[in-house]
């Protein structure tokens, strides 16, 4: 099972550069996957590499898998490019060298946003899926930091979404004869 991808929730897989493999295309076009996350070390980019580009839509990410790297800065970056696969129907494949540390520390950033779940429980739920995984001591720890960072931001999009429904919005208005901004910009 290490060296072959796993589903960890509708439509995303977790897994190794042996499942993005030349060899795999039939396996990868089986699963319907669209979109293919490729994590390697830019010291790995002549053997970790995307292998159909014309194919399916890659995003390549250059990530030591060192416990000083700053990986949650990612995140965001992951979950827009599967949110826009999940958009057009597609499914995606992430993965790593080994599909252990670096790439399943992204697939649990995102289970945690996603779901709102703690670390422990995203991991929990991501290794019941896939066994190997084994973010490092440092990634671990930056997810754990992470939970707090995307709870806030979320409640900051609830309040900003009750905001500008209110009557607290700037209009600006414009002067149809000359096409001149006016004087008259004014909160309602």
């Amino acid at each position: 099972m290490r060296r072959d991808m796993q589903e960890i929730i509708p439509g995303l897989f977790l897994g190794p550069y042996a499942a993005a493999m030349k060899s795999k295309k039939a396996c990868l076009q089986q699963h319907n996957i669209t979109h293919i996350v490729c994590i390697r070390q830019s010291i790995e980019a002549n053997f970790i590499r995307p292998n159909f580009p014309d194919l399916f839509r890659y995003l390549v990410l250059d990530i030591a898998d060192v416990s000083t790297e700053n990986i949650i800065q990612y995140i965001p970056q992951v979950r827009d490019f599967i949110d826009s696969c999940y958009d057009c129907g597609g499914k995606v494949l992430v993965h790593g060298n080994a599909g252990i540390s670096r790439s399943a520390t992204l697939v649990i950033g995102y289970i945690m946003e996603k779901y709102g779940l703690s670390y422990k429980n995203a991991y929990v739920y991501v290794q019941q899926r896939r066994f190997c995984i084994n973010p490092n001591e440092g990634f671990s720890q930056q997810l754990i930091e992470y939970e707090p960072i995307y709870r806030a931001r979320q409640c900051l999009d609830i309040t900003d979404t009750t905001h500008t429904t209110g009557s607290m919005k700037r209009k600006c208005q414009f002067d149809t004869d000359d096409n001149k901004h006016s004087d008259s910009s004014m909160i309602t």
